[in-house]
């Protein structure tokens, strides 16, 4: 069982995610990671084994500046347990971070054509085909080139997404996983310990649950953070050019 916690406001991002993950340690897991970008770059930092190395690593957060930021704690699927095999993963410019919860099962074909067309993997993960395929369809818009990777993997799943061309959003996608967004400064206690909401933004297509969306913050002197702007509902479809 994999965790995920994304953030963006106005507040540092990491120590909010550790304490997120933190709420996420009873359901199991081998290793955890996070991506913050600083206001320049994405920066991943990854460990293996509890929590409390991740957090030993950062500082509880505090040598990983920044208001937007992911996290995701792993249990091993695809490739052992490492800090190689640990969420986040990158494309090869560093400009792409993501972090899955799920199975891709068709990685494997995707990879050999990724291989084929240059690119160079360093994991075992079913993940890290999608932060290259990101980057392969990446043109400028970002919800372009997620729709065209929905439109090619096979499986389900739930992904936290950073692009560094896009330092005010987070992208957020399920589909058949679970997945809560919220703004923080509503955020109540729910049922389940390892959650905070106000509401589910799930969007139902035929008898498959699909969420797709960016969220950005909103500067307005009310504290908001975290409102869902824009959302898309999957659909089918070529996507466009540059098929894999």
């Amino acid at each position: 069982m994999c965790g995920i916690v994304g953030y963006i406001g106005k507040n540092q991002a990491a120590p909010i995610i550790l304490d997120g993950l933190a709420r996420l340690e009873y359901r199991g897991y081998d290793s955890a990671g996070m991506a913050v970008y600083d206001g320049e770059k994405i920066h991943i930092t990854k460990s293996v084994g509890r929590l409390k190395a991740l957090s030993e690593l950062t500082h509880d957060g505090a040598t990983m500046p920044g208001t937007l930021g992911i996290g995701h704690t792993r249990w091993a699927t695809h490739g052992a347990p490492s800090n190689v095999n640990a969420h986040p993963h990158f494309n090869e410019k560093e400009t792409i971070a993501v972090v899955h919860n799920g199975i891709i099962e068709n990685y494997l074909a995707l990879r050999k054509k990724l291989t084929q067309r240059g690119y160079h993997f360093i994991s075992e993960t079913d993940t890290e085909v999608l932060a290259h395929m990101l980057d392969y369809y990446y043109k400028g818009d970002p919800m372009e080139a997620i729709t065209k990777v929905l439109h090619r993997v096979e499986g389900s799943y739930a992904l936290g997404i950073l692009f560094a061309d896009f330092p005010g959003e987070l992208f957020a996608v399920r589909k058949d996983s679970p997945l809560i967004v919220g703004q923080l400064y509503r955020f109540r206690r729910s049922r389940d310990p390892a959650l905070y909401q106000n509401r589910n933004l799930y969007r139902e297509s035929g008898n498959r649950a699909s969420f797709t969306g960016r969220l950005s913050c909103i500067q307005c002197g009310c504290g908001r953070a975290g409102k869902a702007v824009r959302d898309h509902r999957l659909g089918c479809g070529s996507g466009g050019e540059g098929r894999l």
